[in-house]
C-alpha cells in the first residue's frame, strides 16, 4: 500500500500535478454541474451512453476520473490512481473521439472537430504523475511517511 503513495519531494512533480489538476477541474465542472457551457451530469451520461453508445458504468468513471480525479490532483491524494484515470479518459478520447480528426486541435474552425494535440499532452503529464508520484507538498507524500 505505501508504494502507492511514496513520492519525492519534487518541484515538477507538484508543477505537473497541479497543471493537470487545473486544466482538467474545469471539464469534471462541465460534466458534473454543468458549468463552463457544460451539459451537467445527467446529460452527459446520457449523451455518453446513448450517442456514443459507451457503456453507463464507463461513462459514470470517466465523469468521476475528470472531477473527483482533478480534485485529487490538486490536493495530491491518491494522485497515481487519479492519474491513471485522467490517462484511461484521454486515451478513450483520442481513440474514440479525436482521431479522425488529425493531430492538430481546430483553432480556425477548419476541421470538423478537434484533433489530439491537447490529449497527447495531458497523456504525457499522467504518465510521469504514475510514475513518479505526486511530489512536493501533496497528501500523498504525508500519507506515506505514516504507513510503516
Amino acid at each position: 500500500m505505501k508504494k502507492l503513495f511514496v513520492t519525492d519531494d519534487s518541484w515538477s512533480q507538484l508543477v505537473l500535478r497541479l497543471t493537470l489538476g487545473l486544466v482538467m477541474l474545469p471539464h469534471g465542472a462541465q460534466k458534473v454541474f454543468g458549468w463552463f457551457g457544460g451539459s451537467g451530469f445527467s446529460a452527459t451520461l446520457a449523451s455518453f451512453t446513448d450517442h456514443m453508445h459507451i457503456p453507463a458504468l464507463l461513462a459514470i468513471l470517466v465523469i468521476l476520473a475528470e472531477s473527483l480525479g482533478a480534485v485529487g490532483l490538486l490536493l495530491g491524494l491518491f494522485c497515481r490512481v487519479c492519474a491513471f484515470g485522467i490517462f484511461c479518459n484521454m486515451l478513450g478520447a483520442v481513440l474514440l473521439v479525436h482521431r479522425p480528426n488529425g493531430f492538430f486541435m481546430n483553432w480556425l474552425g477548419k476541421q470538423t472537430g478537434e484533433g489530439y494535440e491537447y490529449h497527447l499532452l495531458a497523456i504525457g503529464i499522467a504518465v510521469a504523475l504514475i510514475i513518479r508520484g505526486a511530489g512536493r507538498w501533496s497528501a500523498d507524500r504525508t500519507l506515506a511517511r505514516q504507513i510503516r
